[in-house]
């Protein structure tokens, strides 16, 4: 009783959620009903639904054995979130699911805390996921720099090929959570390898590499696997000493007191993830630790989401709402767990798949979904037939397509040092390390390094040319003040008018391209009066911007009569420099 409460109670609170956000739920749906949905277009989304599951099974139960959980969890994933997602989301065509660089960042967490704790650490990142959205936090996500997105996502394509050197080698799983420390072990053991499963492997990567070349007519991914499978089949009945790992021999489930091997074929059923067995008991200190990696979770998830939708957008012309979109994903990633399902975010490869084969809604997500659940009803005993080696070459592919090899290369090759330097920390960071390492530093080298590019923007700079263009008086001199005042760009900035000339009486400080001052710029901006008006210096502040007069006006920085003027444009502060020249002269 206790069990059915404690679920009951969380899936009210998720429910509670939902309803608080429901005018930014259903963003891509409610549009693409109001604009008219025909008969036509469900054939359409059905096609593509068919097409894009034939995508999305292999590739969820290969995700689920790269992280090293039964298969059956990556489908659960897919069915649970996928549907979420399309139902409530603001992308029309986006399909989400398990995903590569979700198997990167999670790898660790599961090594640590093991599956219980993984599913808990998903949850809290879905409810850092709906409170983003419900911050508006979309359009901001959306500014992570290209060097560091590219830099994790090579890395996360490298570590995906390092992982599938075990399957396709068919050496045993090894235990170490580090990537590199598993390819060591592999170097290692490379006396015990399999011949067969590198030749099952081999055959695969063939096979998808060559169908799409020969037609485009037939799924390349799930031909490729059914003609593998078959050729296993026969060769385990036609050659004694042939083996090779597959689902059915290297996963197994226990469903009311029997065992079934490979996937069970069952549709994903309520659990409570603490209570799993082995699973950390709920706490504050697990929260405590857990929480860095739920918030590694939710920014991936989230960066992978809308950098999808945005791909949606640029091929169909469609407009997503980024915030919708956050707040789907984070109740999808809450829901999830609760049914056996991993971390979840927008997959790239089955959202293109879904526009190439002419999705017309977010219904042919949300149908792709109702197809993976009716093929792990129907079709899980023909899954177990899936060799590991074969799903490994797929999974080749996988990251050889995302793997965005031109753009790495390219950015190395043109890009500015400080570019090419964030970009190879994310992605040594991510290969050496994990993605929250690599995702933490390369945000904040970026942000150090625009608060370096900003200071040299923003400058202070002694107008030489205002003698003759405005015929001011001696002892006055103009000042131009350029760029945005801000706590990386003020102290440099105004250090010049700390060196000025001292022999200047009346000082006019040019402020219209100053678009904005932040509280370390305002201090700046004090000290810089305060000193001059210690000297007694004049200071007439010209074309101040709506918004610094306003910062100014509250910061308490008003007229003070023989002290501190403020002009509205430099014009007019020259003509009241002349004004106080004469009276000071007189």
């Amino acid at each position: 009783m206790r069990y059915v409460d404690e679920l009951t109670g969380a899936l009210k609170a998720q429910l509670s959620i939902a309803y608080r956000t429901k005018d930014l739920l259903a963003y891509g749906l409610r549009r693409r009903l109001r604009e008219g949905y025909s008969s036509l277009d469900f054939r359409a989304d059905a096609r593509a639904a068919l097409a894009v599951s034939a995508l999305g099974i292999p590739m969820a139960i290969a995700l689920a054995i790269t992280l090293g959980v039964a298969p059956q969890y990556g489908l659960y994933t897919a069915v649970v979130a996928g549907l979420a997602c399309a139902l409530l989301g603001g992308s029309p065509a986006q399909v989400t699911g398990p995903t590569a660089a979700m198997v990167v960042v999670i790898l660790p967490i599961l090594h640590k805390l093991g599956f219980g704790g993984l599913l808990v650490a998903g949850a809290m990142a879905g409810a850092l996921l709906v409170v983003m959205g419900l911050a508006r936090m979309g359009r901001f996500l959306q500014f992570i720099p290209h060097p560091v997105t590219t830099g994790f996502t090579s890395g996360v394509a490298v570590v995906i090929v390092l992982l599938q050197l075990r399957p396709l080698l068919g050496l045993p799983v090894g235990s170490s959570e580090s990537v590199l420390a598993q390819v060591a072990q592999v170097a290692r053991s490379l006396s015990g390898v399999n011949g067969w499963e590198l030749l099952v492997g081999a055959t695969t990567l063939v096979a998808l590499l060559g169908i799409p070349r020969v037609t485009r007519r037939v799924p390349a991914t799930l031909t490729a696997l059914a003609l593998v499978s078959l050729l296993v089949l026969a060769a385990g009945s036609l050659i004694p000493d042939f083996h090779v790992a597959t689902i059915g021999g290297t996963f197994s489930s226990s469903v009311d007191g029997h065992v079934i091997r490979g996937i069970p074929p069952l549709p994903p059923l309520p659990l409570v993830p603490w209570h799993l067995e082995h699973a950390p008991v709920l706490s504050y200190e697990v929260i405590r630790e857990l929480l860095p990696s739920a918030f590694a979770i939710a920014a991936l998830a989230a960066i992978e989401s809308l950098n999808t939708a945005m791909m949606v957008d640029g091929v169909s012309g469609s407009k997503h709402d980024p915030n919708a979109e956050l707040i789907a994903l984070g109740i999808a990633n809450m829901v999830c767990p609760f049914f056996g399902g991993i971390a979840a975010s927008g997959a790239v490869a089955r959202t293109a798949a879904n526009l190439r084969t002419g999705a017309r809604s977010p219904l042919a997500a949300a149908l792709q979904s109702v197809i993976i659940l009716a093929g792990v009803i129907v079709l899980a005993p023909l899954m177990s037939y899936l060799p590991l080696a074969a799903l490994a070459a797929m999974m080749l592919v996988l990251a050889r397509n995302q793997s965005e090899i031109l753009h790495f290369l390219r950015l190395a090759r043109i890009g500015q040092r400080s570019d090419v330097l964030v970009m190879f920390t994310c992605f040594v960071l991510t290969v050496a390390f994990d993605m929250v390492l690599a995702v933490t530093v390369g945000v904040v080298l970026a942000a150090l390094l625009f608060m370096r590019r900003m200071a040299v923007l923003t400058k202070v700079v002694l107008d030489t040319r205002s003698t003759e263009t405005y015929s001011l008086p001696p002892g006055v001199r103009l000042y131009e003040v350029a760029g945005p005042l801000f706590f990386g760009a003020a102290k440099s900035a105004m250090d010049a008018l700390h060196n000025s000339d001292h022999t200047a009486r009346l000082l006019i400080l040019s402020m219209k391209h100053v678009p904005t001052i932040d509280a370390t710029g305002l201090v700046a901006v004090e000290s810089v009066l305060e000193r001059l008006q210690r000297s007694k210096t004049h200071v007439i502040l010209a074309g101040l911007q709506a918004e610094v007069a306003e910062l100014l006006e509250r910061a308490g920085i008003r007229r003070v009569p023989g002290r501190l003027s403020i002009a509205p444009d430099v014009e007019t502060a020259v003509s009241m420099a002349i004004v106080h020249a004469a009276h000071s002269g007189s």
